[in-house]
Order: structure tokens, then sequence, then C-alpha cells
């Protein structure tokens, strides 16, 4: 893959972990990328904040006209353009952070096989996932999907750079028919609910209660790959309020609407270093009809993977002192 071009690998040995690094790269581009990939959400409230106060009512009409073309546009997740946007955003993303991936047995996966990989936490915004995704070139599996909120796919812009990049909505539906296409799924099992109790102590994932990937993983007989990214969490600078209402709210739209702000005050996230640690693959028969049990044992094998990777690898990443929280 061309992005390769700008990491350095690092294989020691078959019992050590495959490593990938973002080297450094032109600040500009980065930056470019950044707001090309991030930025759709504070440049939709920007423009719609603008029409409803500064602009006259004729060109307010024309921005929300424009703004509902691009909410029904279809989607091509096979455009020229888009693949080359999204191959420039990974580029030049990749060494901004920078980031880390940590394979911890690169040989086990096989690129005709498909793989489940359950990625925690979602923080503000799982950025973190775009490492594992098929334009970064590093996991060795030619078709990777992510799975996102559906909300994603309603915001002009953003919808259409972040099929680009590979996302497509998190549903039932498309869960089961990518993998039985031969697609790689990623998701963020807590998703909008986790956010909804970060704090700035620790890191929380709410996972005891999501089963539903366990059971469809089982269902098709894909190996399932436990997923942490340490340092997401600390690229953006948030504020969420509490209460029962908000809490309604952020389910309702399936987005949870909390204020969070990058650099100056900008989408441009923090250049907080991420290391993304993939473990190994937990090996599935093909179960059509997994009881409640046997759902409930690969969970807790899930969960206690997850706990094994965050104290493994917490001091490499620098955070020592951090505490994960199960919810």
């Amino acid at each position: 893959m061309a992005v390769l071009e700008e990491l350095e690998c690092n294989e020691s040995s078959s019992s050590q972990p495959t490593v990938f690094v973002g080297k450094e790269c032109s600040l500009f581009r980065a930056v470019v990328a950044l707001a090309l990939w991030l930025g759709s959400i504070h440049f939709i409230v920007v423009l719609v904040f603008s029409a409803v106060f500064l602009f006259p009512s004729r060109f307010a009409y024309l921005v929300f006209a424009l703004l509902l073309f691009l909410m029904v546009l279809p989607l091509n997740d096979e455009s020229e353009f888009g693949q080359k946007l999204s191959r420039y955003i990974c580029k030049y993303s990749s060494g901004y952070f920078p980031t880390t991936l940590h394979v911890e047995d690169f040989k086990a996966f096989d690129p005709k096989r498909a793989y489940v990989f359950g990625y925690e936490p979602h923080s503000v915004l799982p950025i973190g996932v775009y490492a594992l995704g098929s334009h970064m070139g590093f996991m060795p599996l030619p078709k990777i999907k992510v799975l996102a909120s559906s909300a994603v796919f309603y915001t002009p812009f953003l919808r259409q750079i972040w099929t680009w990049l590979g996302l497509i909505p998190a549903s039932r539906n498309n869960f089961y028919s990518y993998l039985s296409a031969g697609y790689s799924c990623v998701i963020v099992p807590g998703g909008v609910q986790e956010t909804l109790h970060m704090d700035h102590e620790s890191e929380v994932i709410f996972l005891k209660k999501r089963k539903g990937f366990i059971r469809i993983a089982m269902e098709k007989g894909h190996p399932l790959v436990p997923v942490f990214c340490f340092g997401q969490s600390y690229v953006y600078k948030w504020w969420k309020p509490d209460g029962a209402l908000f809490v309604t709210i952020a389910r309702a739209i399936k987005f949870s609407p909390i204020l969070f702000w990058g650099i100056f005050g900008s989408p441009i996230p923090y250049p907080q270093p991420m290391h993304i640690i993939v473990g190994k693959p937990i090996e599935l028969q093909r179960n059509p009809s997994p009881t409640t049990q046997e759902v409930d044992d690969v969970h807790s094998q899930f969960i206690s993977d997850l706990q094994d990777l965050f104290e493994k690898y917490k001091d490499i990443a620098g955070y020592s002192d951090l505490q994960l929280r199960i919810m």
C-alpha cells in the first residue's frame, strides 16, 4: 500500500509484536488532511449559524438547499477522487499525532479471511480506527469496513469523506452482509452510550451489556479481535452536560451532542501520540444459533483479553497511572 512508504515497520521476532510507526510529515499537509477528515462537523455548525443569523435570506435558503442535497446525494465508496483523497488523509495524518500500531501476532491474520475487530474506547471520536483501514496498509487484510453511527451518514460533507475512508452505517444488516462478502469489520461496541460516561480521570468503556457483535461473530464463524487505543481520549478537549435529558437526546439522535475542540478551538486535534494495540484473534467455530451462555463465555474472554492488552501496553504507551473502567 502507498502509505507504507511513510512508515517504519519493526518485526523483531515472532514472539514480539509487529510495530508500525507513523513518520513525521509536512505540518501543512497534515493540517489540511485533518481539516478535511475531522473539520466537517465544525464547518457545518458555523455554516448553519451563519445562514440563520448573518446571511441574507436568499443566500441562506441556498445554503440549506445545498446541505439538503448533500444529505441525500448517493454515496459512492469507489469514487476515484474519493480514493485519492482518502489516501492523502491517511498518509499525512499518521505522522501528525504520531500513530503507532502494535499488532500482537501479525502472522495470525490471513488475507483470505474476514475478522471482527472490537475497538475501544470510543472517546469523543474513535479516530484511531483509521489505522486499521484499507487505505493505511497496516493490516494484511485487503477488505476492511468500519461500522459508524448512522448519524454520520446524515451529515453533509462528513458522510462523503467518511464513506471514502471506508466507513458504513452500523446496522445489523450491514454487519452481516459485509462479513458475508469477505470484508473484515471494525466496530466500536461502546458507541454513543460510552460517550455519556466519559470522564477526564480514567478510560471508560461501556461493554458489559454489548454482546451483539459477539453473537454475530459466532454466527458467522469469524475470529474476534480485541483492539485498544491509548491517547485518543486526549486529542480533543471536551465538555458534556449532565442529566437525563442529555442521555435521552444522545440516544435518540445516535450521536452524543458534546462540545469538543482541538488546537485554538479548531477541529484540528492536539498532536497527542496514539498507540493502537491489536490483540491476537480469538478463533470461533461457526455457530448459527449460539446459546446465551455460549455468547457470555466468548464475551467474557473478549473483555479479559482487552483488559490484558490495556495492562500490558499502558506503560509502553506512556499511561502508567491510567485506570480502565468497564461498565
